[in-house]
């Protein structure tokens, strides 16, 4: 790596991190002088009560708040709009996103839509927003996208479904409140396939054409938490240290994520999630070891990868020879594929996928420059 390389730092969020620290949100909500929050989150996170209780933690100390728990799984434009609507009729100045990515990813697209008005696709790209924006608060219930540490929104088109990133420093949060307690209410379905996303950030992050010797700080610390914390939350969901690792490795893979990108295995995956309503997590964990594989092949990057996997040597649960094989073995304990066939995908469908992978914005960052018979390969490489 060139340390000579040039880069620039992004100072927010502000990370408030620690068992409780959900409870220091009305202090951030007062020094940001604001009075009316509105919450995005989701049904699933409403069912277990953490709107409410933020809701009633603000209502304490003066604050309106309004919950808005329609955030949907890779919300859609339409998805955006329908949050933008019910904003508009509270008239916030502030927006708390609450939850997964998705929540938080509604919350930043609402934000666009609220304050400048348009379509999501205006903002497709970055720095489009010609207006001021609204503070933004995020607060991850899993430990996941690091959705809170970027200010990416990720919308997927009504027409085709395919991943629109929509940036604007504007909306990168003011703060992210990181409280592991809020993670122990995971299933453990949720637990893996959010684990496992960020994994392949730290991952993808280290070697993206875009890295920096700032950025591989973030994504090096992030594989070490990840990899280590995992396989240990689950067997033990209640292990508020490994809930902590994870939640901080995965805010960290956001900020390597913000000041670099992702690479092939998102670029592999977003196809699948795209024609087969497969969970975000789940595609990039069926790719991430066919793509460190054919990355390997490359020398430097295959150095790279030996480092990361040096980093957690001394881990009883990350002793493997080579980093695709510490990521099949946490997918194997998360219960999730290694396979296309076993998750109903047949070799008359690769060609498709190949020619969309890449047409993707990440799989032009990956280290190794892949055409559409380079896709082909590596798809075909894990069909049966």
């Amino acid at each position: 790596m060139d340390i000579l390389t040039e880069f620039q730092t992004v100072t927010k969020p502000q990370l408030i991190y620690g068992a409780g620290s959900l409870l220091k949100l009305p202090e951030v909500l007062e020094k940001l002088k604001v009075k009316k929050a509105f919450i995005v989150t989701d049904k699933g996170i409403s069912q277990v009560g953490y709107p409410t209780k933020v809701k009633t933690l603000l209502e304490e100390k003066g604050f309106e708040c309004f919950i808005y728990d329609g955030s949907c799984e890779n919300p859609t434009e339409t998805d955006a709009e329908n949050c933008a609507v019910a904003a508009r009729s509270f008239e916030p100045d502030v927006i708390l996103g609450l939850g997964g990515g998705s929540s938080m990813d509604t919350a930043k697209a609402c934000n666009f839509l609220y304050t400048n008005g348009g379509r999501m696709e205006d903002y497709h790209g970055y720095g489009k927003a010609t207006k001021p924006m609204l503070p933004l608060i995020c607060i991850p219930t899993t430990s996941g996208t690091g959705s809170e540490c970027q200010s990416f929104a990720l919308i997927s088109r009504d027409s085709d479904h395919k991943k629109m990133a929509c940036g604007d420093p504007k909306n990168a949060a003011e703060v992210a409140i990181l409280d592991p307690e809020l993670t122990l209410s995971q299933p453990k379905a949720v637990t893996a396939n959010t684990g496992i996303d960020a994994l392949a950030h730290a991952i993808e992050t280290y070697v993206s054409l875009k890295a920096t010797p700032y950025s591989r700080i973030y994504s090096a610390e992030s594989f070490r938490l990840l990899a280590m914390g995992l396989p240990k939350v689950l067997r033990e969901p209640d292990d508020i240290v490994a809930r902590s690792a994870m939640l901080l490795g995965a805010a960290y893979a956001g900020i390597a994520i913000e000041h670099s990108m992702l690479g092939a295995a998102h670029g592999c995956a977003n196809p699948i999630t795209a024609r087969f309503s497969m969970t975000h997590g789940q595609a990039v964990g069926l790719m991430l070891p066919p793509v460190i594989r054919r990355n390997s092949e490359d020398p430097v990057i295959h150095e790279d990868y030996q480092s990361l996997l040096l980093s957690v040597s001394g881990d009883e649960d990350c002793q493997f020879d080579s980093l695709d094989q510490l990521v099949e073995n946490h997918l194997e304990l998360a219960n999730l594929p290694l396979r296309l066939s076993e998750v109903g995908i047949s070799e008359d469908k690769v060609s498709e996928l190949a020619e969309d992978a890449e047409t993707q914005w990440t799989s032009s960052f990956n280290p190794v420059m892949l055409g559409e018979r380079d896709f082909l390969d590596i798809y075909s490489r894990i069909l049966e």
